[in-house]
């Protein structure tokens, strides 16, 4: 694993097409990440290839510039195309040791887990880390119905020597609990993209991850 990848992981931003506080994704990441993250995801499910390739290229550039980590929801061609960190893989995506053969040694794969199983499984495919996948419930997972819950999240976490993130519903008021259940960082969607304020939003969760 690179050396800063695991504290990058702490606070991840992941992005959405809708929730941007009116700013557009780019300028609430930009803000973000003059603000203290160090790890984006660009997520966009319903995005034409041209315009998520257009959108990569955009924060790619954002996140060197800050010398941070970017990685691309599921799209490992518009990843490759951009020359992301990486990609963020569901489990009805391609197989991450398949995703690893394709992208190389160095790039960084992350995988959305809901079991053991799934959790082991990403771990002998090679993935750099996991995520539980919808800790609580949040408006921007609609295809999961029922939430993992904390006891789930430390169960992940004791059965995989990966870092584990936290994804779904995460706030400053419940981060510590998700830390606390064992995970290595949160991944955040609503509460920095959407806030009024995300430089004052990314304060509020580094206090926390950093205490």
């Amino acid at each position: 694993m690179k050396p800063d990848l695991e504290k990058a992981l702490k606070l991840y931003l992941v992005t959405d097409p809708v929730l941007h506080g009116g700013r557009g994704v780019s300028a609430t990441c930009e803000e973000a990440l003059a603000a203290g993250v160090r790890f984006v995801q660009l997520r966009d499910k319903k995005a034409s290839t041209r315009s998520l390739y257009d959108s990569a290229l955009a924060l790619r550039n954002l996140c060197k510039k800050n010398s941070s980590y970017f990685v691309v929801n599921e799209r490992i061609d518009v990843a490759m195309a951009v020359g992301a960190d990486g990609v963020h893989l569901g489990q009805s995506d391609m197989p991450a040791d398949i995703a690893r053969s394709v992208m190389g040694s160095e790039a960084i794969i992350g995988v959305s887990v809901r079991t053991v199983e799934e959790a082991e499984k990403a771990m002998e495919d090679g993935a750099d880390y996991i995520a539980a996948n919808l800790v609580f419930s949040t408006n921007t997972k609609k295809d999961i119905k029922e939430p993992l819950g904390l006891n789930m999240v430390s169960t992940l976490s004791g059965v995989s020597s990966l870092p584990l993130i936290a994804i779904g519903g995460i706030n400053p008021e419940n981060t510590a609990l998700v830390m606390d259940a064992g995970c290595a960082g949160v991944a955040v969607v609503t509460a920095i993209m959407n806030a009024d304020s995300p430089t004052l939003e990314v304060e509020k969760f580094l206090k926390i991850l950093n205490h």
